[in-house]
């Protein structure tokens, strides 16, 4: 296991009513920008109960509204701007990863004398941030506990990941009843989503991290149990509650410290999304199990095989090779049965950039647990059309 320092300072609140806690942001000033997306939140009745707790606090509440799915540099600017006109203390993001991001961001933005894009591609930039808190409203990439965001510039047609311990939310709050109503298409991606994080630090060359190991599967076995209930039961509070712990545990930190890897599949459709604009977690499911095809061979079957066996329960005394080949058939089966798309075809992805964004993710892509070149890259592209 190699040397690490662990550092998580978000306050999480779980569980029913803790929205009630939005009230302790007064201890960050006295203006918040409320960033939030396309208003689904109104419907619910979340949007009227936040205003309420917030003013009821004596915050006066700006609001950065319309978030996109793959949250937009424009955007960011926008917020940004806000902020430092109106000199706001603070940024609440309430709804799912997208909207976090960029409440992120444009946090960092505010403190920035720059253009906020620079940020995007280089977080050693970032050196002060307003306070960050989020309501989550989609359990997927667990930027509601990570140090994380994405932001797209789709004039570019370029999508990156930036990072920085400045990011991690002061605070969150986690109630499974606002993942209620979220859509079956969007669980399905969003526990896709959560297994991608997993699988990304679960398959790493370091020698003797098994503890790590032991989580990973854990959050495996618990995602592969409550997705589907999740879906076919959407106020079951028990398979919500679940896959919301999963999500902010599976990139936390608590998986990657001591057993660090790069990660590989989240890059390539990161490539997908900034050219196509496709949902995240779609293009993980039908990507992922390409890139264990690639990843399986003579070395790694040893480790393909322990997922196997610990997380789909296959046939003990079967040789590692057979096991592996099963395991990755598994992961693909669970994806069709959560009606995850399977093949690039499916989301209207051609082969016409894959050889711009092999070139752009090579270098990342060239450290992983299964090192990629750029041909090996459009390969997997091609395999998944």
């Amino acid at each position: 296991m190699n040397n690490f320092t662990y550092f998580v300072p978000t306050k999480i609140h779980f569980g029913k009513g803790q929205i009630k806690h939005l009230s302790d942001l007064k201890e960050s000033g006295s203006k918040v920008l409320m960033v939030y997306g396309v208003g689904s939140i109104k419907k619910t009745g979340l949007y009227d109960t936040a205003v309420k707790i917030l003013t009821d606090s004596g915050l006066k509440i700006y609001e950065l509204a319309g978030i996109e799915p793959n949250p937009r540099i424009e955007t960011v600017r926008k917020g940004a701007e806000m902020c430092k006109t109106e000199s706001i203390d603070m940024v609440l993001a309430i709804g799912g990863g997208s909207t976090i991001d960029c409440a992120k961001v444009v946090s960092a933005a505010a403190k920035y004398d720059g253009d906020a894009w620079d940020l995007v591609l280089n977080g050693g930039l970032i050196k002060e941030v307003l306070p960050i808190y989020s309501v989550l409203t989609l359990s997927a990439t667990g930027s509601e506990m990570d140090k994380f965001a994405v932001i797209s510039d789709m004039g570019k047609n370029e999508k990156w990941g930036t990072g920085s311990d400045l990011l991690k939310p002061k605070m969150s709050i986690l109630d499974p009843e606002y993942t209620f109503t979220v859509s079956k298409k969007q669980t399905a991606a969003g526990t896709a989503d959560i297994m991608s994080h997993t699988f990304e630090n679960y398959f790493t060359k370091v020698e003797g991290a098994y503890m790590q190991a032991c989580f990973c599967e854990s959050i495996l076995k618990t995602l592969i149990k409550y997705g589907p209930i999740a879906m076919e039961e959407p106020d079951n509070y028990e398979a919500r509650a679940n896959l919301m712990w999963a999500s902010s545990f599976a990139i936390n930190g608590l998986l990657s410290c001591g057993a660090e890897v790069e990660w590989c599949v989240h890059p390539m459709e990161h490539e997908l999304s900034a050219f196509y604009d496709i949902t995240h977690g779609e293009g993980l499911a039908i990507l992922t199990p390409f890139w264990m095809d690639f990843a399986l061979n003579e070395n790694t079957a040893a480790k393909f095989a322990e997922y196997g066996r610990n997380v789909w329960g296959i046939d003990k005394d079967a040789d590692d090779m057979t096991i592996a080949k099963e395991a990755i058939a598994c992961t693909r089966d669970f994806f069709k049965r959560m009606n995850l798309p399977s093949t690039l075809g499916e989301v209207g992805i051609t082969d016409e950039h894959f050889d711009t964004m092999a070139e752009k993710i090579k270098v990342r892509c060239s450290k992983g647990y299964a090192p990629l070149t750029k041909e090996d890259i459009i390969s997997i592209y091609r395999a998944a059309l």
